[in-house]
């Protein structure tokens, strides 16, 4: 089978969370077939829920389509580096891959701050891998952010 990066899918989702005002952070997750099986984008300030990240969200979809509250063999492409929250998530969730656009020095919650994955009571570790459409999912969100800046100056 010949890697196909679902990226794209997931920049396209973090543009229109951007588009609805919210930060631009978006998700899919794949089956093992290849399909999509739920993509999502933050949607926090929208529903008033803090735990509403791409991730999640995106999470509770598949769950929700495949009616099973774990997704072995699926893999989850984010445009940021996933929060504690929504790495506890995944691991939960028992997703087998997990590729990731931007780093999160405030934020991340594998390679940065609680490292999630790292922890003995983490009972599942997908694979990793980063960098995946990073300067692209940067650029969102620094253009993002730097429009907010400019509105409140």
């Amino acid at each position: 089978m010949t890697f196909r990066s679902h990226m794209d899918t997931a920049l396209q989702e973090a543009r229109a969370a951007a588009a609805r005002g919210e930060v631009p952070v978006g998700a899919v997750i794949i089956a093992p077939s290849g399909q999509i099986v739920a993509r999502a984008g933050n949607r926090t300030r929208e529903l008033s829920d803090p735990t509403a990240h791409a991730e999640m969200l995106a999470i509770r979809g598949a769950c929700a389509a495949l009616g099973s509250e774990r997704l072995p063999g699926h893999d989850l492409y984010v445009t940021l580096e996933p929060c504690g929250m929504c790495a506890s998530a995944i691991a939960a969730a028992r997703i087998a891959r997990l590729y990731f656009g931007a780093a999160d020095p405030k934020s991340g919650g594998i390679a940065q701050g609680p490292r999630i994955f790292a922890h003995s009571q983490c009972h599942h570790v997908p694979e990793l891998y980063d960098g995946i459409g990073a300067t692209e999912a940067e650029s969102l969100l620094k253009q993002f952010f730097a429009a907010r800046r400019d509105v409140s100056e």
